[in-house]
């Protein structure tokens, strides 16, 4: 790729971020989109909508980038609690390893090379018509005494970021440990959740899981709620929803609450009204739902799967660290998850089906990544016009254009990649929903780690090795050689990725701040809702954006020595997340579960992966350019790191499993003199009953008095 060819992807990629910043400045300002740009303050009631016009709402204003840069650590785990934290911390970490790492990069071995074997090559006069590759490694002379400066900058980079990692990972433990000891009595903390329970005829599950507990734990044991089959009272629940906001949409609308029924076609048969029509389907429905809420009170309805309740936090501990049974597959505990954490659709009966349950999410899993190939090698033949030229003869005169040119090799790949990224968050998380998770944040840490994973390997390891098929037609991943193809096809991509971050992390971070499909979604059911109308607040998805920071911090790890210009465009970037986040973190997310700062492992785990793979590239680098003592004097870096990585699992990872004997402990003891114990314990119980055998109650001002009697009576 050419200079030019960046730069226009860069000049686009620019004017898209100013254009998204500018409508969100105003549109921002407009009553009737603070539902998409600050839910969690219209929710709070901190915000509220004004009807009177002033010219100020047209005007942009840059107060809001002012506020989200004056948040301090401590409001920020007021908004969003310890999961928040950890996930802009992971940005202000990448910003601390990149600027330092940029110093190097652009002082020092940008201008090495620079000082290859092609400068005389470099035309200052048609600066953009110079290959991006004179800025990389591989412009620099094989055998070059100038490849130990990269060599040193490698070994100082690696010992400045695990010397971040060791301080942040002690950090955040502390922070997660602090958290527990100033936390009240949580009902996860006094639970367990057990499944594969055996069943028995001449006694219940219910019968059975108390028996159990009891005759095991008689000192600790408190009480227990079997989970109950639930499925189709959810599913009539949801239909019950759908019917309600039918009528209300309807009821704001009096042309269309009527519709003809009879005749011939319907066409001359009589009117009638359709709220009178939906009444009735929803008066059918909450009959159905009683007498479902009333069959599931019934042993029949019963799963094999109990939350089991405990006097003491160091009770639940005990029995969740014990095996239970003999057979270790049954009476399988697990810690419970918060109350409002539960993922109740899926509860696995036994632990057969848990363990099918994960190996078709492997293969299925395993078979969207093999077809995803496809559109990264697409992605890839529009980097090489030469080829381009080949597979279709008749664009070759389009292809002649300049500035046609340098968009299709310079920002179209990347903009097609970026779109086929957008499905992969909701698959994987689909995918893990049905992997016999019992909370949305096992479901989000899961599915975090799949879309990583998946990121590394169709965009950064399928990118080198399809690039280099194309441009070589002869590159094949030899096991034996990993270094060695790893050194030829990384360079070989490196105007790729630094495209990539711009498309793919400039724009796609400024859309976040946008809002795109919220807005789109509000401006189609606009018509049909009221103002009053109830509305979720969302929360983020970390399984789609910590991947992506995570990603980027490799891409920034990799490639830091081999083409350090990618550096600025990275620090862009993560500035733009860092203010664009915490924006989105005071106006629009909301917390739905807490985990206490359980994200930061996959952070940590990525960092070690991304250097391991920067040793690896270099040993094959240096070996490449015929530098054969510094490729041998790599060797020990990545030995090195491997055992800082042990003893950060062994000093910290305990932490983030479970809370020490020491801190639960600790807390039982203050419980002993807190008199709203019993009333705690009262509610215990109720805190982790299903929601669809609670009373539900759709209040509807329609003719039909029997909509206002409660679901449940």
């Amino acid at each position: 790729m050419i200079v030019s060819a960046l730069l226009t992807s860069v000049g686009i990629n620019t004017a898209l971020c100013v254009l998204f910043f500018t409508l969100y400045s105003i549109l921002r300002k407009q009553p009737s989109n603070y539902e998409v740009y600050v839910p969690r303050l219209l929710a709070e009631g901190t915000s509220k909508r004004r009807s009177r016009f002033n010219l100020e709402r047209l005007i942009p204003s840059p107060d809001w980038v002012a506020k989200a840069w004056r948040l301090s650590e401590e409001e920020l785990f007021s908004l969003s609690g310890l999961d928040g934290v950890v996930f802009m911390r992971t940005i202000t970490f990448s910003l601390k390893i990149f600027t330092f790492a940029g110093i190097i990069g652009i002082l020092v071995l940008l201008p090495v090379n620079c000082w290859g074997n092609h400068l005389q090559d470099f035309d200052v006069v048609d600066f953009t018509n110079n290959s991006l590759d004179l800025f990389t490694i591989s412009n620099v002379n094989s055998g070059s005494n100038w490849l130990w400066v990269h060599f040193i900058s490698v070994y100082i980079v690696t010992g400045f970021i695990c010397l971040l990692l060791y301080y942040e990972y002690k950090y955040i433990a502390s922070k997660r440990i602090s958290y527990f000891d100033s936390s009240k009595p949580q009902p996860h903390q006094f639970t367990i959740l057990v499944h594969s329970i055996p069943t028995s005829s001449s006694c219940s599950i219910s019968d059975s899981v108390e028996s159990f507990f009891q005759e095991l734990y008689p000192a600790t044991y408190l009480s227990h709620v079997i989970i109950r089959r639930t499925n189709k009272i959810r599913s009539l629940l949801i239909e019950a929803k759908n019917l309600y906001k039918r009528i209300t949409q309807l009821r704001s609308d009096p042309t269309e609450q009527k519709y003809k029924h009879g005749g011939c076609f319907g066409l001359f048969g009589r009117k009638d009204n359709l709220i009178d029509h939906y009444g009735k389907q929803l008066e059918d429905i909450q009959e159905n739902v009683r007498l479902q809420q009333s069959e599931a009170s019934l042993a029949g309805e019963e799963a094999r799967a109990a939350f089991v309740f405990f006097k003491s936090r160091y009770g639940a501990a005990t029995a969740f660290h014990m095996q239970q049974s003999v057979n270790p597959t049954q009476w399988i505990t697990e810690l419970a998850p918060e109350p409002r954490d539960v993922y109740w659709p899926f509860f696995s009966e036994s632990f057969m089906r848990r363990w099918i349950s994960k190996l078709v999410v492997i293969f299925l899993t395993t078979l969207f990544t093999i077809l995803f190939l496809i559109p990264v090698v697409i992605v890839q033949g529009l980097t090489n016009l030469s080829q381009l030229e080949i597979l279709f003869p008749f664009l070759t005169s389009i292809l002649t254009i300049k500035f046609v040119s340098q968009v299709i090799t310079g920002y179209l790949p990347n903009l097609i990649l970026q779109m086929s990224l957008k499905v992969v968050p909701p698959i994987m998380g689909l995918l893990t929903s049905i992997q016999g998770y019992i909370s949305q944040s096992d479901i989000e840490l899961s599915a975090s780690n799949k879309v990583l994973w998946f990121t590394i390997w169709n965009v950064f390891l399928a990118t080198l090795f399809s690039g280099s098929v194309l441009y070589q037609l002869s590159v094949i991943l030899d096991l034996k050689d990993i270094p060695g193809r790893l050194a030829v096809a990384v360079p070989a991509q490196a105007s790729f990725f630094i495209t990539y971050i711009v498309t793919s992390g400039w724009t796609s971070v400024s859309s976040e701040l946008f809002r795109i499909i919220p807005l789109f979604c509000s401006l189609m059911t606009r018509p049909f809702t009221r103002p009053d109308d109830e509305f979720e607040v969302p929360s983020i998805p970390y399984h789609r954006d910590l991947p992506r920071v995570l990603f980027v911090g490799l891409l920034g790890i990799t490639y830091f020595f081999l083409a350090p210009l990618i550096l600025p465009f990275l620090l862009v970037y993560l500035c733009l997340a860092y203010i664009i986040f915490r924006n989105q973190f005071i106006n629009v997310y909301a917390p739905k579960y807490e985990t206490a700062g359980k994200f930061w492992p996959i952070v940590h785990n990525t960092m070690i992966f991304s250097l391991v793979l920067m040793h690896i590239i270099a040993v094959g680098i240096f070996a490449l350019k015929k530098l054969s003592p510094a490729s041998t004097l790599m060797l020990p870096l990545p030995v090195l790191t491997l055992l800082f990585n042990e003893y950060c699992r062994k000093r910290f990872l305990p932490i983030f499993v479970a809370y020490s004997a020491e801190s639960l402990i600790k807390k039982d003891r203050e419980d002993q003199n807190d008199a709203t114990m019993a009333e705690f314990y009262d509610k215990l119980i109720i805190a982790y009953k299903d929601p669809a055998l609670f009373p539900i109650q759709y209040l509807s001002k329609t003719n039909t008095d029997s909509l206002l009697s409660p679901f449940v009576s």
